[in-house]
This record gives C-alpha cells, structure tokens and sequence, in this order.
C-alpha cells in the first residue's frame, strides 16, 4: 500500500496516541501466568501486540475482549500453560519472539516459534546464548536465526553481564528465570526500558533493582498475582506527532495521557537540548508508568551531538531525531547506535538512502550518522518503508516539509505497531 503525504506549514489540534506497544506485550504475558483475572486496559491492539496475544490463546490462556482495549486475561499461573498443537506465529513482532523464547524455554513442552520474512532475518543469538547457558535446549537456522525450535525444561539462575543495553534481553531472561528456584542477576551497561521489572514488583514478584544490577530472589515456588492496568500512551508513538508539532512554520499541539517512563524519555531531553518547546503537564503516576500530557509548538531547533548512555532511552526514536536534525541549524551528529543495524531494517542505512533522495546532506557511520541542517527537502519522490514501521511513519512526518507530495511504499506496515497513524496524522 502505498502512502501519499502532502507538505503542510501548520499543524494544531489535540491527540491521543494509541496505548504502548512494550507495556501491552509484557501485560499480556504477565497476566497469562498470574493465578487470577488480570483486567487490561488501554492495550494497543496493533499486529505486533496481536501477535502475542494469539500465542497465548494457543497456550491455552483465555483473553477476553469487553470493548476497544479492554480485556480480561484468565491467567494460568506459571506451570499452568498448554503445549500448543501448531507452530507459533511472532509476525513481524521481535518483542513477542524475544519475550516468548524465554518463558517457553522454561515450560514443560515443547514450541517453535517462527515469523514473517523480515523477522526470520532477525538475530536472535543474543538471547540463545544466555538462555542455553542457564540450561535450555534452543535450535536456529544459521547464526541464530527463526524458526527457533524449543525443548521446554526446568533452567537454573544466572548471573549474567549484559553485552550492549536490551529491555528484550533482560525481560527473555528474567520470563525463563522465574520457575527456577535460584538466584539470577542481570546487570546492565546502561538503563533500558523496565517495563518488565515494574511489571514484575507489581504482580508480587521479589524483584531487586539497583546499581546497575536486577536481582531476582530465590524462591521455592513463584508465583504471580493478578493485577489491574491502565496502560499510557506510547511516547515512540507520540514522538511522531511531538516532531510534527516541533517542525511546522506554526503549530502547536496537545498530546493526552504519555508514559514518560525515565527509561524510555530520551527523546524528550533530546528535544529540549535542540531548543523545542515542549511542556509537560498533569504529571502523574499511572499503573506504575510516569504520565504526563505533552504540549508542544513549532520551534527554531538547533543542532545537537546525541551519543553513550542515552541511546538506548531512545534507540526506537533515532529516525525521529534524524527529521528534526534537518530543520535544525548546524551538524546533528548521531553515535554509538549501531543496535538500528539489526531492528526490522537496517535503520541506519535505510535513514542514509531515503534522505539523500530528497535532496538532503547526511552522512553514514557504522554506529550513527550526521545530518547538516536545515536543509530544503525536494519532493515529488517515492521513498521506500523498507518493510519497518518506523522508516515509513518517520519518513511521513518529514514528508510535511517537503516541497511538493511524497509517496511511500509498503506503508501498510505501519499497522504493526500504529493502526491509525495515516488518519491521525491528516486530523492535526
């Protein structure tokens, strides 16, 4: 499907992005091996998402739909899930396959989990490497590649140094930990997302949390308790609209109900250190998520160098940043982020070669890239989504400063992670 967006100077109005996509998949999980109804609001009922959601009913966990976003999940508890007669299908989602390897590594069954072309080039040695040395038995195509064929055991702890910065890594990591009856410590190079450790305290989990280190308890017999969520908007998802907003000639605009989890904030301090405007109000705590609406208004954005700790609070938002480095005055250079070499794309590579057919000056590192702003942007081009949700939808938003209408191919993988995103966007 193709996506055709025209420039436009102004954008105004009010929005509310869809709930996030790393706080929905662990929900579901989580939620399944609770011993109880488990009630989820908010979820993003996105592909990837789906994606875990139908594996979970094929492990025999009930999930019932009661309105948009709403569900009651009829957890099983740990030991409680079913070998399912089929193999199951991760779609494009990396998250699904990541998260699942690991708790089905430690079930009593047998699994093969697969997905679709793009995904069955993704590496995923990173977490069989781990996963094998706490005792499970997990068979790849070449290099770690899906199909990942999965003999379910019992697995022991492991103290286990992180090699880059992974919210997946860990979360695969401490789902496989918890039928063992040992101690496992996960430590980390730098902070990345915690969705699951939050998740895990809040369903009664001895979770430690500190210095670098995530310390699960030893415990005879773990368990999970049911809980209730309301899950924020997604701020990769509204970070879409916040570069919008930050672009345009003129503009300004609200977005309701963010998680501004520290973990995945990065943007926003970003933003800031390129003089955008940005406000947050009615800061609060929800479900244990930050939240905050986010008010936003065009902006004379200056360059800014982006590396170390912070890229893995924004690895997701790289792209983005791309886009406002060329409206921005100077040399935006970006480093230390060759983690967007193994995503759905290349995103480095697939950023370098869709930009340059506009007209813009960037150039490529192995580990980032360098964009001089701020640039006139030709138009009249059809650029190409490189089958990732991100590419497309960040190369939307920078079609609004073209001169005349872009067009995007393979658009239609936007619904991975953003159903809507097209008829949003038009609305501001």
């Amino acid at each position: 499907m193709d996506l055709k967006i025209e420039p436009k100077k102004k954008i105004k109005g009010e929005v509310n992005v869809p709930g996030d996509k790393s706080i929905s998949h662990r929900a579901l999980i989580l939620a399944s091996i609770a011993e109880g109804d488990s009630k989820i609001t908010g979820l993003l009922e996105a592909e990837d998402c789906l994606s875990t959601m139908n594996i979970m009913r094929k492990l025999g966990v009930e999930v019932i739909k009661k309105s948009k976003g709403e569900y009651t999940v009829k957890g099983k508890g740990i030991e409680g899930l079913k070998e399912a007669d089929d193999v199951l299908d991760c779609g494009n989602s990396g998250t699904s396959m990541r998260l699942l390897t690991g708790l089905l590594s430690s079930q009593n069954f047998y699994s093969v989990l697969t997905g679709d072309h793009s995904l069955r080039r993704r590496p995923m040695q990173r977490i069989i490497g781990p996963l094998t040395k706490m005792g499970a038995e997990i068979f790849s195509r070449r290099g770690g590649l899906a199909p990942l064929s999965i003999k379910g055991q019992k697995l022991s702890g492991i103290k286990y140094k992180l090699p880059v910065a992974s919210a997946q890594l860990k979360s695969s990591l401490l789902l496989a930990a918890l039928q063992s009856e040992e101690e496992t410590v996960i430590i980390e190079p730098a902070v990345s997302r915690d969705h699951t450790e939050r998740m895990l305290k809040n369903t009664g989990v001895d979770l430690e949390i500190g210095s670098g280190k995530i310390i699960l308890k030893k415990s005879k017999k773990r368990k999970l308790n049911p809980f209730n969520i309301k899950i924020p908007g997604d701020i990769s998802s509204a970070a879409f609209f916040i570069t919008a907003a930050l672009t345009a000639e003129e503009g300004e605009l609200l977005l309701k109900n963010v998680g501004i989890n520290y973990s995945r904030s990065g943007f926003l301090e970003v933003v800031e250190d390129m003089g955008g405007d940005i406000e947050l109000l009615n800061v609060r705590e929800e479900a244990g998520e930050p939240t905050a609406d986010i008010l936003v208004r065009s902006s004379q954005l200056k360059a800014a160098e982006i590396s170390g700790d912070i890229i893995p609070r924004l690895i997701d938002e790289i792209p983005l940043i791309a886009v406002l480095a060329v409206s921005a005055e100077g040399k935006t250079v970006i480093r230390d982020a060759e983690e967007l070499r193994v995503k759905e794309t290349d995103r480095i590579s697939a950023v370098v070669n869709e930009f340059r057919k506009l007209g813009i000056s960037i150039e490529e590192f192995e580990d980032g890239m360098a964009v001089d702003g701020p640039a006139c942007i030709s138009g009249g081009k059809t650029l190409e989504s490189h089958h990732d949700h991100r590419i497309a939808m960040s190369l939307a938003v920078l079609a609004l400063k073209t001169e005349s209408a872009v067009t995007i191919n393979g658009s239609e993988i936007i619904n991975t992670s953003f159903p809507g995103f097209a008829e949003l966007l038009k609305s501001i």
